[in-house]
């Protein structure tokens, strides 16, 4: 029997904690190993939260664990409206996880600022937003792993509602990802409902990653992200899940996320992204055809803009 303990009733990642080590299964068919503690990596510049004090976290019959993992680098304008969207979930069993790829500005004294409530945070230098993401998958505990920007944010009862659609899947131990709805705040600060493409995957990966959550088991079985992908590594993964995971819709909104990130600002490098991932796993001529007119109307209004 696990010993509980609660070391700030405040915060969603504080009330659920154990002194006792987990135990970590790794199996020689798993596509990486799980770690508590990241290797040290290049130029390091620390690491800290309730793991390295002694802290852990555990998955309940009745309280599955869930991991939220954020990278960053240089993220000082919104970071702390992220990491607060996490702590302060209603969802009690949160364990969250920043990998930072060593940051130069204010991030890290905001991490800083809060690794009271932070599972696990590391700062070194990374090969890119892929890299991130799996150094982050590595030392996470959860059953399903989410993936929260530095500049996104989640819905105060977002975890809650994953919860009960996990608590309700049959396929608890199996491959499986859960999503729902996203709102999205554009370049003049506006406010609206993101308008993801609910009909063919061939058009557009039918939600959005930060409102995805995938399963610990998916990810050991069907890998983590591809470093070759600098933009559509979710679309590429998501893609692989699509062939051997089951996918639950919780129909509720789960994330707000902010125009102008990395896909944004390279948007026709992504698309070559995006079809790249997406070759030989649905029809390529509309997929080409699709973003080919999305590219003739982003320089239409560069042109308009001129």
């Amino acid at each position: 029997m696990t010993n509980i303990t609660c070391v700030d009733e405040n915060y969603s990642t504080t009330r659920l904690l154990t002194r006792e080590n987990p135990v970590i299964e790794n199996k020689l068919e798993d596509k990486f190993e799980s770690v508590l503690f990241l290797p040290e990596g290049e130029g390091r510049q620390g690491e800290g939260g309730l793991r390295t004090q002694g802290y852990f976290k555990t998955s309940h019959a009745d309280k599955p664990l869930i991991t939220v993992v954020t990278v960053v680098f240089n993220g000082e304008k919104f970071l702390e409206e992220t990491i607060q969207s996490v702590i302060n979930q209603t969802y009690d069993n949160v364990e969250y996880i920043i990998i930072d790829g060593g940051s130069t500005d204010g991030t890290l004294d905001i991490i800083r600022q809060y690794e009271h409530a932070i599972d696990y945070w590391v700062s070194e230098r990374d090969r890119g937003i892929s890299d991130a993401f799996n150094k982050g998958i590595y030392c996470s505990l959860g059953e399903v792993i989410g993936l929260i920007n530095a500049d996104d944010y989640y819905f105060v009862d977002a975890l809650e509602n994953i919860s009960k659609v996990l608590l309700s899947n049959k396929s608890r131990n199996k491959n499986f990802v859960l999503h729902g709805k996203t709102k999205k705040i554009t370049l003049d600060g506006k406010i609206k409902d993101k308008n993801d493409n609910k009909t063919s995957w061939c058009l557009c990966v039918p939600f959005s990653h930060c409102s995805s959550f995938i399963s610990k088991s998916a990810y050991k079985q069907l890998g983590v992200y591809d470093l070759t992908f600098k933009i559509a590594m979710d679309v590429d993964l998501l893609f692989r899940c699509r062939e051997k995971a089951d996918f639950f819709d919780t129909n509720v909104y789960i994330a707000t996320q902010r125009d102008g990130g990395v896909s944004d600002q390279f948007r026709v490098k992504g698309y070559r992204e995006y079809i790249s991932a997406a070759k030989g796993r649905c029809n390529i001529v509309k997929l080409c055809f699709y973003f080919t007119v999305k590219v003739l109307v982003i320089y239409l209004n560069r042109l308009k803009n001129v």
